[in-house]
């Protein structure tokens, strides 16, 4: 019955979308114009030097130009690019933070004790006073023994005080050193030992971890702390042993604004080629390396995303939630700040009305924020897909009928490059709300995005939704995608700063002279290409390559252009295996399409090049592994981890993924034989997988070799 129910309503709402569009159809297409829609989607976007694909491929916008150096010519240093921002957005808002009204435990149903906060507006400081902030703060740093060109350790969560920071070491010429909030005690004291700092910038609630690294690294002698009250400040200095000295960020400033008064402070200006950042990447193998960045390399990638980003300007609201730790927020960030657009900081844990630290019935940062602007990487966006898709799934018959047929009424028309206004103000308001309402552009960068999540980000939360691609040692510029290009699983043309070239690779069968389009390894040119890795000239030269006198990076992974000059991911050197009976698994692409599948949550794919098959280790989605577990066994379990060690519940799931994998045209042969079911959810903290959500695959085929060896013996 509600087969034929649902089927009758489906007709019905056929009918009558085809007779809307009869209707609608000439006003529709005068209006919005699809055919330039289409035309400016397929448009050629990048093509190669001499029409040769085995040369540099460019962006035609610069193709007998000089690449793009700096958003403005008269900016050559990140503190000539902050000075002229705050010259030109004086008195309006720059950063903007939320106050903590009140705080509270609050008791889960399994007995789980979480904080919940509720918080109040955002407060905003306005252009002029940020720079009177970061010009205090660079002089008090002065005061306290920082010399020119020395090195100092940001070791904080993203917030106001970060930026701030940061911009004071760009302006008076220190050089910042990133370290990730999640990095474990060795790999910060890896850091700090490596660059030798003598300060450190941290925040109250790193500092348990960070007392933890302080007997490694004798070199400390200052640590500034991100505080708000004596108290705080108090407590602080009570964690730390007397030989370092600890001082609260507020008197950092107030002692810049006394020097200011009193004293000069030899002050030494950047120039370009200054290095501006070491950036520690969370790296998916052994110790992190730190990246040198200098002020033109950051230049350079900044006016590259930037170009791509249309109409980025002051009234543009952009929510920093990412690592600023990690290229593709701290560049995001930079490049805001420099167009007058507003940050408003937030956190995963507060972003949304649903975000774990949210008090239920208060509103989440977005709520409040109203963003237009959001970056993030590809997992936070499958698990937005993946709920509302579960939402949908569990509502009265009525509304999936409705949801999914407007869904898949709006994708059809958005591919023929119509919008649907109707649609995203009866269905689709709701989703789009959950961001704030306001939402023009997302960008995702940082791991590939698969096709399904794309389309229904640009459907649901009617904003335009494209892919970057780039590398910390690329400053996180390579590729974006034009706004206008409705396509997907693609990473665009690219930047105006930058040129490609795809090398061949032979034993993988990657060449430039492939048909129908070119194939190879990635390398990137450029002004954004990094100086090289600290204190490793060794893999300084493995990884950078210099070609007729162009700077270049090999960034392992393979590409294809296509016919539009596209670039197109396809595989990873280091993830293609060669099973023992000769065909290639190309594992990124495994999990690429198997982590789409609802049971899954998180997957890594192994393949042991002696073995004749893959296994997967997956961590499931809690909720559809417990609804399995009732269909294959006629009862609830007793706990998520009784579900994943069922061995008829194992054997249901791996029938459930195979399928999902060959109905997306994976073959037989790439999908997993064997499955391992995680009860752990794999996190930063965890140390199984990068900032950016990214597997650290050596990481985890050792965390769980036996269960590995477990299941090829099997």
């Amino acid at each position: 019955m509600p087969d034929t129910v649902a089927n009758s309503l489906v007709m019905a709402l056929k009918a009558l979308a085809c007779v809307f569009d009869l209707v609608t159809y000439i006003p529709y297409y005068l209006i919005q114009r699809p055919d330039q829609v289409l035309a400016r989607s397929n448009r050629v976007k990048a093509v190669p030097q001499d029409g040769d694909p085995s040369k540099p491929w460019r962006s035609v916008d610069v193709q007998n130009q000089e690449l793009a150096t700096s958003m403005y010519p008269e900016c050559r240093t990140l503190a000539e690019l902050f000075d002229r921002a705050c010259r030109h957005f004086a008195q309006q808002p720059s950063l903007g933070t939320r106050e903590v009204l009140s705080e509270e435990e609050e008791k889960q149903p399994n007995g789980k004790v979480f904080k919940k906060v509720v918080l109040g507006e955002y407060h905003w400081i306005t252009y002029e006073e940020l720079a009177n902030r970061v010009t205090n703060f660079g002089r008090g740093l002065l005061m306290l023994g920082q010399k020119p060109t020395s090195k100092l350790v940001i070791f904080a969560e993203t917030r106001a005080d970060w930026m701030v920071s940061a911009q004071a070491c760009f302006k008076y010429n220190f050089q910042v050193v990133t370290l990730y909030a999640t990095l474990g005690a060795n790999a910060v004291a890896h850091g700090i030992k490596e660059t030798e700092v003598s300060h450190v910038i941290t925040s109250l609630d790193l500092l348990p971890k960070f007392k933890d690294v302080l007997p490694q690294t004798p070199s400390v002698t200052h640590v500034i702390v991100m505080v708000k009250t004596k108290q705080e400040l108090a407590s602080a200095r009570s964690a730390l042993p007397e030989t370092v000295q600890v001082v609260a960020m507020g008197e950092v400033e107030a002692m810049g604004e006394r020097s200011e008064r009193q004293s000069d402070l030899t002050v030494s200006p950047p120039t370009p080629d200054d290095i501006a950042v070491i950036m520690y990447t969370s790296g998916s193998t052994g110790l992190p390396k730190g990246v040198m960045i200098s002020h033109r390399n950051l230049l350079c990638g900044t006016a590259g995303q930037t170009d791509r980003i249309p109409g980025l300007g002051s009234s543009d609201v952009y929510v920093g939630y990412l690592p600023l730790a990690h290229v593709l927020e701290l560049s995001a960030e930079v490049s805001c700040v420099a167009k007058g657009t507003r940050i408003g900081y937030s956190s995963p844990t507060t972003l949304t009305d649903k975000s774990t630290k949210i008090k239920r019935g208060s509103k989440g940062d977005v709520s409040v924020l109203k963003p237009t602007l959001v970056a993030a990487v590809p997992v936070i966006m499958d698990r937005i897909y993946k709920n509302v898709w579960e939402n949908i799934n569990s509502a009265p018959l009525m509304k999936r009928v409705l949801f999914q047929f407007a869904f898949d009424y709006k994708l059809k028309h958005f591919q023929k490059g119509f919008s649907t206004p109707l649609c995203d103000r009866i269905v689709f308001k709701n989703v789009k709300n959950l961001m704030g309402g306001r939402v023009r552009l997302m960008l995702s960068g940082g791991a590939p995005l698969s096709a399904d999540t794309q389309l229904f980000m640009n459907v649901c939360f009617c904003c335009r939704l494209g892919q970057g691609y780039g590398l910390t040692e690329t400053c996180g510029a390579g590729t974006v995608v034009d706004f206008a290009d409705l396509s997907v699983e693609r990473v665009g043309a690219p930047l105006i700063c930058s040129e490609f070239i795809l090398r061949d690779w032979p034993e993988g069968n990657y060449l430039s002279s492939n048909k129908p389009f070119p194939q190879g390894e990635i390398l990137i040119g450029g002004g954004n290409i990094t100086q090289g890795y600290y204190n490793n000239p060794e893999k300084t030269a493995e990884d950078y390559t210099t070609i007729n006198g162009v700077r270049y990076f090999c960034s392992g992974d393979i590409g294809q252009f296509e016919a539009d000059g596209c670039l197109r991911i396809i595989d990873r050197k280091k993830d293609l295996v060669k099973l023992q009976h000769g065909e290639y698994v190309s594992l990124a692409q495994v999990e690429t399409v198997l982590k789409m599948c609802p049971l899954v949550e998180q997957i890594c794919a192994v393949a042991d090049s002696k073995q004749m098959f893959v296994v997967g280790l997956i961590v499931p989605n809690e909720t559809q592994l417990k609804a399995l577990y009732e269909k294959v066994t006629g009862s609830p379990p007793a706990d998520f981890k009784q579900a994943c060690q069922d061995k008829a519940v194992v054997k249901a799931f791996l029938a459930e993924l195979t399928s999902h994998g060959l109905k997306s045209k994976l073959q037989r042969g790439e999908i997993p034989a064997r499955i391992g079911l995680c009860t752990e959810p794999w996190t930063p903290d965890s140390g199984l997988v990068t900032d950016a959500f990214k597997l650290k695959r050596k990481v985890i085929e050792e965390h769980f070799a036996s269960e590995i060896k477990a299941m090829y013996a099997s």
